[in-house]
C-alpha cells in the first residue's frame, strides 16, 4: 500500500503526497471578504511541501457570512485577490483548492445585516422558501465559477460543522415536511442539487464535498446515512470526499482525546466509494498519518491545527518518514 509520502493522482491532478491542509478561517481576509498579502503568506508558507492545501472557507452569498473577516467569493470584485493567491500556491508546487460556504441558520444578524435562514423555522432563525434554495445554489455556482476564473484548481463544499448544507443533511435541524426534508432522501436533496451545479460549472477541475459524517446525536445524522449520502455524492461527480463531523463540530470535546476522531467514520464511508477519502481529526505526528494511509484506512490525511502551530510540519514530517524508510 502507499503510504503518506507517495503521489496521488486525481483526473488530471497528481497530488505530490498525501499530505492535506484542511480549511481553518484565519480571520486575514478584509471586512469585505478580500484576499490580503497576510492571507496569502499564510498559505504560501505551508504550501511548499503540501500534497494538498485546501484554503479556508469563503462565504458565496453576504446573508451565508459567519464572521467579520472571513474570507469571501460572492462577488466578480473578489476574482483578482483569489487569482494571486493560487499563482503563489502554484509557484511552491501545489494546486489551489478553496472551500466554499454558507452558514445559514448559524448566521448572526449583526453580521448579515438580516434575519438569518436555515432549513427550519427556530429561535431567531427563519425557514428558507423552496423558491429560495434554487438562489442558493446558483450562488454556490457563481462561487465556483469565480474559482475557476481565478486559476484555482478546484473548489471544496462545506457541508460539515453545522453550516448550510449539513443543517439539510442533519435530521436535528431540518424539520422540513416539503420536498427537501423528513427522509434521508429528501434530506440529500438539497446539498445533491448544489454539487450537481458546482460540478457542471467546474468541468475538469476538482470538487471536494466536506462531509458532516455523524452528529454524535442520538437523534442526528449516523454513519450509516453518511455512507449512503456519500455513494450518492459520489454518483453526483465528487472528486474527493472530506470526511469530519457533523452539528458536532470539528473538535467535539468527547472526543478531543482520542487520536484521529474521525478516522473510524472515513474507513466506513471509503469501504462504500471508489473516489479518495480524507481522514481528519486532531492528527498531530507524521508516523500515525503515515500508518493510517499504509493500511489502506484512508486515502490522505488531513492535518489541521498542529500546521497552524508550525508551518514546515510537512517538511518536518517528509524528513521523519524518509530517515525512517532509510
Amino acid at each position: 500500500m502507499p503510504g503518506l509520502l507517495e503521489p496521488l493522482k486525481v483526473k488530471d491532478y497528481t497530488l505530490r503526497n498525501r499530505i492535506v491542509l484542511p480549511p481553518m478561517q484565519t480571520g486575514r481576509a478584509t471586512f469585505e471578504g478580500a484576499v490580503t498579502n497576510k492571507l496569502i503568506n499564510f498559505y504560501v508558507r505551508r504550501s511548499s511541501a503540501l500534497g494538498l492545501p485546501i484554503v479556508e472557507h469563503a462565504y458565496v452569498s453576504p446573508t451565508g457570512k459567519i464572521g467579520p473577516k472571513q474570507l469571501g467569493i460572492y462577488d466578480d470584485s473578489l476574482i483578482s485577490g483569489f487569482e494571486k493567491l493560487a499563482n503563489h500556491i502554484h509557484e511552491v508546487g501545489a494546486p489551489a483548492v478553496v472551500q466554499i460556504s454558507h452558514a445559514g441558520g448559524v448566521t448572526n444578524k449583526k453580521v448579515i445585516g438580516a434575519e438569518p435562514a436555515g432549513p427550519s423555522a427556530r429561535p431567531k432563525t427563519r425557514m428558507l422558501e423552496g423558491s429560495e434554495l434554487e438562489a442558493i445554489a446558483d450562488d454556490f455556482a457563481g462561487a465556483a465559477e469565480r474559482a475557476v476564473k481565478a486559476d484555482l484548481d478546484g473548489v471544496e463544499l462545506h457541508g460539515a460543522h453545522g453550516y448550510l448544507l449539513n443543517q439539510f443533511f442533519s435530521p436535528l435541524l431540518n424539520k422540513r415536511e416539503d420536498e427537501y426534508g423528513g427522509s434521508l432522501e429528501k434530506r440529500m436533496r438539497f446539498p445533491l442539487l448544489v454539487v450537481r451545479k458546482v460540478r457542471a460549472i467546474l468541468k475538469g477541475k476538482l470538487l471536494l464535498y466536506r462531509l458532516g459524517s455523524d452528529d454524535l446525536a442520538p437523534n442526528g445524522t449516523h454513519i450509516e446515512d453518511s455512507v449512503a449520502f456519500a455513494k450518492k455524492l459520489e454518483q453526483a461527480g465528487v472528486d474527493i470526499i472530506d470526511v469530519s463531523g457533523g452539528m458536532c463540530g470539528s473538535e467535539p470535546k468527547q472526543l478531543r482525546q482520542v487520536k484521529g476522531y474521525f478516522i473510524p467514520q472515513a474507513i466506513e464511508i471509503k469501504k462504500a466509494v471508489s473516489v479518495p477519502i480524507i481522514g481528519v481529526g486532531g492528527i498531530r505526528y507524521a508516523e500515525f498519518a503515515d500508518k493510517l494511509v499504509s493500511e489502506g484506512k484512508v486515502d490522505l490525511v488531513a492535518v489541521g491545527r498542529a500546521f497552524w502551530r508550525d508551518y514546515q510540519w510537512a517538511e518536518k514530517a517528509i524528513q521523519t518518514l524518509s530517515s525512517k524508510s532509510a
